[in-house]
């Protein structure tokens, strides 16, 4: 059976098909937040087989396999990756309203040009076509990435990250931009306080010099921030649970610093201090260089306590969180604003009943002279799909201004992700479409074509400054 995405594909009415034809699908893509491999970009190697691409690490496809009595073993077990890849199309018919089946389809059909509806009958076919298209060199991931269009590409690195990959590809592709985005998760990961000493010590070496109190651990970021700027970062991203903004003292921090190097366990008071503090000067360091900076935030992470013990993290046992954000995300912004040093800003909820809390959040602190100054992210992780995409459009609608809004990322691992975009795009000037189509909208198919295209792309850019 043939594939049912067509040229129209979610689009409903002939101004939302004008809209995406001629504003959106033209234009190149900016991708300022991605989990990439900067050394994967920066090698070129050409994927082996269809499984290495495309389901080699998608906790989206073990997820649903797992939920489609699909073993373990062929998600990130030991069976291999022809077998892999027949459980998964045995699971995609299965995965009807997810937005797997969009996406999946969108994927083959735009990287391989197969417009098949997946199902177990036709996965040999599809296995053999791909791989031949991938033994080629115009599907390495730095063609891949051309043959997208993206024009830009942000990563996602740790602060002692040596960032080797992003010197070689500066070098060896310096057309096409891949930034590293400074993601100081470790950095306040203290729960485990044998694990955290750890890191320090890593953190120490790259910086440079013994982290022994909590002013040389501010010390060792300092350097290691101003190493990320060489090399061209000018965003960070900080994953979170809820925001941090307890009182905090020098006196406070050091002593809680001094436990943590004698390895003794802190309790939740001292935890959410010592993060309260870390997350405020990460913050200052970022205005101070004049980055953009970034909070995901809503993750609960690492659900099922046996498959961490066994497979570790990232391997799709996580959830949507529940922890309250309102209060301590307006204290933690007020407390920078007062200071004088918030910087452009981006959050990113996962909790779809705080979409309202995050839309009316950021109009409390923009500063009347940058357009779009504090941004709602977009739609992300379990929110990223055609219904979530149109809630937050209209949320973002109701309460702020889309027309501002810096548009799509891919949030992935995966080189085959970046139809993504194009699924964003489609939903965005459905959207308007139908508002026109319904008289809410004028038929000025030229403005709100223009404010289509910003979203798209030229607010990013302008944002980004890059």
């Amino acid at each position: 059976m043939k594939t049912f995405i067509n040229d129209n594909f979610c689009l409903d009415n002939r101004f939302a098909e004008e809209l995406y034809h001629r504003f959106a699908e033209p234009l190149p893509i900016f991708d300022y937040h991605s989990h990439l491999s900067p050394k994967e970009i920066a090698e070129d190697a050409c994927f082996e087989n269809l499984f290495q691409i495309w389901l080699k690490g998608d906790h989206y496809k073990w997820r649903a396999m797992r939920s489609n009595g699909v073993p373990e073993k062929f998600c990130t077990g030991n069976a291999g990756d022809y077998d892999k890849f027949i459980k998964w199309a045995e699971t995609v018919p299965y995965t009807l309203r997810n937005p797997l089946y969009h996406w999946s389809h969108l994927e083959l059909l735009r990287y391989f040009g197969i417009d098949d509806v997946i199902n177990p009958s036709n996965a040999p076919k599809i296995w053999e076509e791909a791989n031949s298209m991938l033994r080629t060199k115009e599907f390495s991931p730095v063609r891949l990435l051309r043959k997208m269009q993206v024009e830009l590409v942000c990563t996602t690195d740790d602060p002692a990250d040596n960032l080797k990959s992003h010197e070689k590809l500066k070098i060896k592709n310096p057309e096409l931009k891949v930034l590293p985005t400074w993601r100081p998760d470790q950095v306040k990961a203290l729960e485990d306080v044998a694990s955290y000493n750890a890191y320090l010590l890593k953190l120490s070496e790259a910086a440079g010099i013994e982290i022994n109190s909590f002013q040389s651990l501010l010390e060792a970021l300092k350097i290691r921030h101003a190493y990320f700027h060489t090399q061209g970062c000018r965003l960070s991203d900080t994953g979170i649970d809820t925001f941090y903004a307890d009182d905090f003292s020098s006196e406070g921090t050091e002593k809680i610093v001094g436990k943590i190097l004698s390895s003794k366990s802190l309790d939740a008071s001292e935890v959410s201090i010592f993060k309260s503090a870390l997350m405020y000067e990460l913050a200052i360091m970022d205005f101070e260089s004049g980055w953009v900076q970034q909070f995901h935030q809503g993750a609960m992470r690492n659900n099922n306590s046996c498959m961490f013990r066994a497979m570790g993290a990232d391997t799709g046992f996580d959830s949507i969180g529940d922890k309250p954000v309102a209060n301590s995300m307006a204290r933690f912004f007020s407390r920078l604003d007062q200071a004088g040093k918030l910087a452009k800003t981006i959050v990113y909820n996962l909790n779809p009943s705080d979409n309202e809390v995050f839309a009316t959040m950021i109009g409390n602190f923009q500063d009347g002279e940058t357009p779009g100054k504090m941004q709602w992210g977009p739609a992300w992780w379990f929110l990223d799909q055609k219904d979530g995409m149109e809630k937050y459009i209209n949320a973002l609608s109701n309460l702020g201004l889309l027309s501002r809004f810096v548009g799509m990322t891919t949030d992935s691992r995966s080189f085959m992700s970046y139809p993504r975009h194009e699924y964003f795009r489609r939903i965005l000037c459905n959207q308007l479409g139908k508002d026109i189509e319904k008289g809410l909208l004028p038929n000025d198919t030229e403005w709100i074509g223009k404010i289509v295209s910003d979203i798209c792309y030229y607010n990013a850019k302008q944002y980004f400054n890059w």
